[in-house]
């Protein structure tokens, strides 16, 4: 009689592990080596880093084809060719509504991001995720190629096509002008970005994200919502000075730290990481954020 499978335990060393992978300088095989030694085995270690890394193949929370949603692939103008990106809003609204723009993790424009469109745009909201890949050929289905191609990005750029979403949704007639952005982990990073170079920016949300220079704090202009994990020692080092320089410069922002979560708890694609109820806690807090600013 066979013995019943067991899944490894896994340990926050190997989500630090595993972090280190995705955005500092351990490679594939290292990264392999590293999770083999924490895991016990070759085998554990298999078994484990699909449960670190997110799967595509996980159902979306709102389908692709629902009903109550328009969704659609666009192509607008950016400083350095074309954006691609997806666009979902209720079907069953006429009237102008508030735009909101979706920043990918550092895997590009994904299943998940466009899963995440649509649960903004049920909220009333016409949201646009952009590819920000799009002019180096657009995120490929390579998750790994993908980061590799979002580390090669001129962040400049980056910031450069994000204004120029934030621009075509300002003056695109199913808009009522106003416009905020929302970002994960790379593209939290982003969002303070945008915040620091875009006048325009009606509201912004960083889900974990990189903060800006503490100098070009006093750009910002854009109500801020900042979301932490706990455990995210790596990106947390920087809240500290970023916080006093929103303070020193009188911004208008809110902080929120998730003890005992984990960097990428949004992401219900990554079963190790995420977090439901700090997930479900951030949602309502971005979703009562937008309401306030936008509308």
């Amino acid at each position: 009689m066979n013995e019943p499978k067991t899944t490894p335990k896994i340990s926050q060393a190997m989500v630090e592990a595993y972090d280190e992978y995705t955005h500092l300088t351990l490679d594939r095989r290292s990264f392999m080596d590293k999770l083999t030694k924490l895991a016990g085995s070759g085998a554990a270690a298999a078994i484990i880093a699909p449960m670190l890394a997110a799967n595509s193949a996980r159902a979306a929370i709102v389908a692709a084809d629902d009903k109550r949603l328009r969704t659609k692939d666009v192509v607008f103008s950016g400083p350095a060719g074309d954006i691609k990106g997806y666009r979902a809003k209720l079907a069953d609204v006429s009237g102008k509504l508030p735009a909101v723009i979706i920043i990918h993790e550092n895997r590009g424009l994904n299943d998940h991001i466009r899963d995440v469109a649509r649960r903004i745009a049920l909220e009333g909201f016409v949201a646009l995720a952009p590819d920000l890949l799009s002019t180096a050929g657009g995120t490929p289905s390579d998750e790994e190629k993908a980061r590799d191609m979002i580390g090669a990005l001129d962040p400049n750029a980056a910031i450069a096509e994000g204004v120029a979403t934030i621009e075509y949704l300002k003056k695109d007639n199913g808009t009522n002008g106003k416009v905020g952005v929302v970002g994960f982990c790379w593209g939290g990073g982003v969002v303070n970005d945008l915040a620091v170079n875009s006048p325009d920016l009606g509201a912004g949300v960083a889900y974990y994200g990189r903060q800006p220079k503490a100098e070009d704090v006093a750009k910002i202009k854009a109500p801020l919502l900042l979301h932490y994990a706990g455990l995210d020692t790596r990106i947390n080092a920087g809240i500290d000075a970023y916080k006093k320089a929103l303070d020193d410069n009188g911004k208008t922002y809110e902080i929120y730290v998730y003890d005992g979560a984990n960097h990428a708890f949004n992401n219900d694609t990554s079963e190790a990481r995420y977090d439901k109820k700090a997930a479900d806690l951030a949602w309502t807090r971005t979703i009562a954020f937008f309401k306030k600013n936008l509308s």
